[in-house]
């Protein structure tokens, strides 16, 4: 089986030791390895987006980027912090990812993507989303410009996902995949709200159903689903204290493709199960953290 790496987000409360941060995770070996801790004093985090954490994670040659909420990161594979960058058009980052030659990152507090040149290192294209009715318009603007999006969550975008089709952008309130094709932006299916990493997947998408509970990957003539894994209430731990950013014991989110067949889910307090597509069934399960106030947010194969 493979090796994956996760972040895992504190949430509200910080009171008391908290175990956020960075994981290598080996399902072979069934061993966990924390590679970047969210208490070590080298970061202050405090002015770094804080509560919301470290987000996705996404490589290119020999460079590990994380996102936290306002500021990009880029780490060796050994994890030494290598070089990090700020815009005034990211805020909220959620789910990032690589395509040919750049880095696209939601901004979800901008309603927009971002997208940073891998070659040039510096942020170079920016699309801000609005809805108009029951549709989309898309603005392209310059990222290192004065008149970029001023800030609105009015879709919460929180993932987005590149091919040969298109940019695919996801959101708790797109309803929906948002395509765009470089020229336009449609609606390319429609999804229940709530939704987090929603991809296409051969010719369905694969989507956590955050509000439901479910892992769902939807064709156009039938639909495959797993149950995020139930976690005995009496195992959870910090479960008194009253906050309402601290996300719910279930809550799916992390998502991706293992190939094969195998797909890798998130939920809280940071869980990861593999997911057979052939068999429709659970093959394996780690959790990292009871503390309910922990929870998987970026997940990805380890590459190197």
């Amino acid at each position: 089986m493979t090796t994956l790496i996760a972040t895992s987000v504190v949430r509200g409360s910080h009171q008391g030791e908290s175990h956020g941060g960075v994981y290598l995770v080996d399902f072979e070996q069934q061993s966990v390895n924390m590679v970047i801790d969210w208490n070590a004093p080298d970061i202050d985090w405090q002015g770094r987006g804080w509560d919301r954490g470290l987000r996705g994670i996404a490589f290119d040659g020999e460079r590990v980027f994380i996102a936290a909420s306002n500021e990009l990161f880029v780490y060796s594979p050994d994890f030494q912090l290598l070089a990090s960058y700020r815009n005034p058009y990211l805020m909220h980052c959620h789910e990032i990812a690589v395509y040919q030659r750049r880095l696209y990152l939601t901004s979800t507090g901008h309603d927009s993507i971002l997208g940073f040149d891998l070659d040039e290192n510096r942020f170079c294209f920016g699309l801000h989303l609005v809805r108009v009715g029951s549709s989309f318009q898309g603005a392209p603007f310059d990222p290192e410009g004065d008149n970029g999006p001023g800030k609105s969550n009015q879709l919460h975008i929180n993932n987005v996902h590149c091919n040969a089709q298109g940019m695919h952008i996801s959101g708790l309130k797109t309803a929906g995949v948002i395509r765009f094709n470089g020229r336009t932006v449609t609606r390319s299916v429609r999804l229940p709200q709530g939704v987090h990493n929603a991809q296409p997947y051969g010719d369905g998408v694969l989507f956590n159903d955050t509000a439901s509970d479910k892992v769902r990957l939807v064709y156009p003539d039938r639909e495959l689903s797993f149950d995020v894994p139930a976690i005995d209430p009496a195992r959870l731990t910090h479960t008194t204290l009253d906050d309402s950013r601290i996300a719910r014991a279930g809550f799916g989110r992390g998502l991706c493709d293992l190939g094969e067949g195998l797909i890798a889910a998130g939920c809280s307090p940071s869980t990861i199960a593999i997911h057979d597509l052939e068999t429709v069934k659970t093959r394996s399960l780690v959790t990292l953290s009871y503390d309910i106030r922990n929870a998987i947010h970026g997940l990805e194969v380890w590459p190197y």
